[in-house]
């Protein structure tokens, strides 16, 4: 499939073939979507919440009263969890949250996530994303011409200096390189923004998979 290519100033520049395998895909799996978003997010959350369990709190393991006699039911510590200042019954503990998923769901994920872009006609090739100067008015008057007001930019093998500057204050924008392309980011933007040389890379990079 052709897609028509554009420079940063809205002028075109020629074209680009998109590979059918990549981005042609027409019946978009919300499934394996959503197993990768759930599988990022468990992934990157820090899992450092922590309460204090009965043999951590600081309360006197003194018994309460005596065992009988009293009316009232048996206790043996101030530290039980039914009790004020008690320490909590089955509390979150430091852990990992991150599970795995196979390779193979996660590359097809990703070509499905390309793929509803384009169906959805918001995939967009540049030429090129570089700035002479490092200006983020400049550059938000740019995006704003080419109605770009959340958008993710997939920039190249690394992302220009002065560009990587210039965008990096402008809300709803993210820029990344190649090797951070990734669903939720796909999807949780309006535009899908590739350098010609991000398709080749991402071309390449399933063409390896598929000969493997």
């Amino acid at each position: 499939m052709k897609l028509s290519v554009i420079k940063l100033d809205g002028k075109a520049a020629g074209d680009v073939e998109l590979s059918e395998a990549v981005f042609g895909i027409s019946d978009i799996r919300g499934d394996l979507l959503a197993r990768y978003v759930n599988w990022q997010l468990a992934k990157r959350r820090a899992g450092t919440h922590k309460v204090q369990t009965r043999n951590e709190n600081s309360r006197t393991g003194k018994k309460m009263y005596k065992q009988k006699g009293t009316g009232g039911a048996r206790h043996g510590s101030r530290r039980a969890p039914q009790f004020v200042g008690g320490s909590r019954a089955f509390g979150p503990v430091v852990r990992d949250h991150g599970y795995s998923l196979p390779k193979k769901v996660r590359a097809l994920a990703l070509r499905h996530a390309l793929s509803s872009k384009v169906k959805a006609g918001d995939l967009i090739v540049v030429d090129s994303v570089s700035v002479k100067e490092a200006k983020t008015a400049s550059l938000r008057e740019t995006f704003g011409k080419l109605g770009w007001t959340k958008a993710l930019i997939i920039a190249g093998p690394e992302v220009e200096t002065n560009f990587g500057l210039a965008a990096r204050n402008i809300p709803h924008i993210d820029v990344l390189p190649n090797a951070g392309l990734n669903v939720y980011d796909i999807l949780r933007a309006d535009k899908l923004v590739l350098t010609k040389a991000a398709v080749e890379a991402i071309e390449a990079r399933f063409a390896e998979k598929e000969a493997a």
